[in-house]
Order: structure tokens, then sequence, then C-alpha cells
């Protein structure tokens, strides 16, 4: 199988038509509060591979990432999980407003996910790619693919 061409390493909302997080999974959380920073340390998709006969299911190209919402606050919680592990069935950029000072625009940004849902407001995001894509039948990489936890942004 041949590797993975990446279009970019870091990708922000401007490229937020272009994304998809369904089925991505969210390793761990962290907010910064003196940055102003809320990360989260993902397992996303790059591609859905079609099974090609006699396959009958997907593959996958993964990488481990870590998600920077800028300026962020008011980040609500309501996630029930046997486990901890969390699925994103969708990630939503909703309810376009000015920052309280007037200079920016700020979204919510709502995951629904598989064990209830995130929401962020925040006047963007960069996603870092920490590792290339990896080929795979499982559309998450185990703790030791992905590197263990981590909000580093290379």
């Amino acid at each position: 199988m041949e590797s993975y061409k990446l279009e970019k390493e870091i990708w922000t909302e401007k490229d937020f038509d272009v994304m998809g997080w369904h089925d991505a999974i969210v390793w761990s959380i962290y907010g910064n509060e003196e940055t102003y920073e809320f990360f989260m340390d993902l397992d996303y998709i790059f591609q859905w591979v079609h099974p090609v006969e006699p396959e009958k299911y997907f593959h996958f190209w993964v990488a481990p990432v870590t998600m920077v919402f800028e300026n962020a606050h008011t980040i609500d919680l309501d996630i029930t999980s046997q486990l901890g592990r969390i699925e994103v069935a969708d990630l939503h950029m909703e309810n376009p407003r000015l920052t309280p000072n007037g200079k920016l625009i700020q979204h919510t940004y709502r995951f629904n996910c598989q064990e209830g849902e995130i929401s962020i407001n925040a006047t963007g995001f960069k996603m870092y790619v920490r590792k290339p894509p990896k080929y795979g039948r499982a559309q998450s990489l185990s703790f030791e693919e992905r590197g263990g936890i981590s909000f580093d942004r290379n």
C-alpha cells in the first residue's frame, strides 16, 4: 500500500467545509486558561477507502492530531461513557457572532458524539497533524501507534 499524500499539516476553520469528523476518536482534552486555548487529542480519519473484492470492509487512513481552539471560552461537556472512549458523530460550526470587544468573529463548535456532546465557543481552530496517516482496518490507532496522549503542535 502506498502512503497517503497529506494536503497540508495544519488545517483551520477555513477548511471546515472539506473536513469531516465522523468516527474520529477523542483521546483527551485540556483547557489552558492562561492562553484561552482548548486542546483536543484526536484520531482523525483522513480517508475512508471503499472495499475492493474480495474485501467486504472499509479501510482507513488515520492520523493523530492536536486540535487547538483559539480564544476559547464557555466549554460545555455532556458526556457519559463506559470507559472514557468518545466517538464523534459530527462537528457543527454555528452561531457566528462578534466577540465582546467587537474585533473578531466567534462560533460555537458543537461535537455531536455517540456518548453526548461537547461545545466550545472560540474564534477559530488549528488542527495539527502529528504523524503521517496510517492505513488500516480500524477507524482509530492504538495507544502505541499514536505515541500516547499528546497536545503537541507538530
